[in-house]
């Protein structure tokens, strides 16, 4: 492993070191701070020269900062002979803008994959994109590795009653989720059919399958304001669901998110990974945050030795 180099943007440097924690190796030295006029400023503090790079960091709020922190640690390994640089984004910004959904707007994923293409990294590993597809705006290897194996892990410690046990996906595009959680759980599924007044404001409609007297664990991908999850949790518990659960990948939580689950009594336990750091003022007593370092760890491991990815779906 002594050609492998860890390093970390300001964006979630504690799943850096728990990464390298697991790798038993040590987090490579960067400088990445601020000009005085607010320009970002890296540099490299040790020989990279011909060396296997990863670079963890999620592309969470302040997406932008973040983003361009990226950009640049990858344009100053490529200008330092890094021999290959693996952009580690476990939480993928602007996921959400995936395609032309109204007249006169931008495909703004795209652009992130090209300007990550273009900066000089030679590969990306992320974990569940808001859109599988976005892998395709990629003329480089993507890793699409899936949070799934670390947040059942916590449920089945649980041991729950499975003949009980309904998987919910919140509506139709996190289907394909939802029945992998259902699949591997050997419980039965669920849909929330709702529709969309605006970007911020869902209305609930019915619920396709069984979920009275069970115990409910809501699926998705990301939690932002919340809005959708709450309007699962109160479709639900009026289909008389018994205790319910919710398992996030990425837990962004913002504007009214952590209000809405402060008043929302009848969500047991909100499960998120640490894909996106959890910052102090939203951390709340039914929030539980599972590590995906591991994860992680084992996919950069497997990638600096040639090894399959694909066997950690498993």
């Amino acid at each position: 492993m002594d050609k492998i180099a860890i390093l970390s943007g300001n964006a979630h440097p504690e799943l850096a070191k728990n990464i390298c924690k697991y790798l038993k190796i040590k987090l490579s030295e960067a400088l990445v701070s601020r000009f005085s006029e607010g320009e970002i400023r890296v540099k490299i503090n040790e020989n990279v020269r011909g060396k296997d790079v990863f670079i963890v960091q999620p592309t969470c709020p302040p997406t932008n900062d973040n983003l361009m922190e990226l950009l640049i640690i990858i344009d100053a390994l490529r200008r330092s002979s890094a021999q290959r640089i693996t952009a580690v984004i476990p939480y993928f910004g602007y996921a959400r803008q995936d395609r032309k959904d109204q007249p006169r707007v931008p495909i703004t994923a795209k652009l992130v994959a090209n300007l990550l293409t273009t900066a000089g990294a030679n590969r990306i590993l992320t974990i569940d994109l808001h859109a599988g597809q976005i892998q395709g705006f990629f003329d480089i290897p993507v890793d699409h590795l899936f949070a799934v194996g670390v947040c059942m892990d916590y449920f089945l410690k649980m041991k729950m009653d499975i003949q009980d046990l309904v998987v919910v996906s919140p509506d139709v595009g996190g289907i394909k989720m939802a029945r992998a959680y259902a699949k591997r759980f050997g419980a039965s599924l669920a849909i929330i059919d709702k529709r969309r007044e605006s970007p911020e404001k869902t209305e609930a409609m019915h619920i396709l399958g069984d979920v009275e007297n069970k115990n409910a664990i809501i699926v998705d991908d990301l939690l932002a304001t919340g809005g959708s999850l709450i309007e699962a949790v109160e479709a639900l518990k009026k289909a008389k669901a018994k205790t319910i659960y919710a398992a996030i990948t990425h837990g962004v939580l913002s504007g009214p998110a952590i209000e809405r689950l402060d008043k929302c009594k009848d969500l047991k336990e909100l499960v998120i990974t640490d894909s996106i750091p959890l910052e102090d003022h939203k951390k709340h007593s039914r929030i539980k945050v599972l590590s995906v370092a591991d994860l992680l760890g084992e996919a950069i491991k497997r990638i600096h030795n040639e090894e399959s990815v694909s066997s950690l779906f498993d």
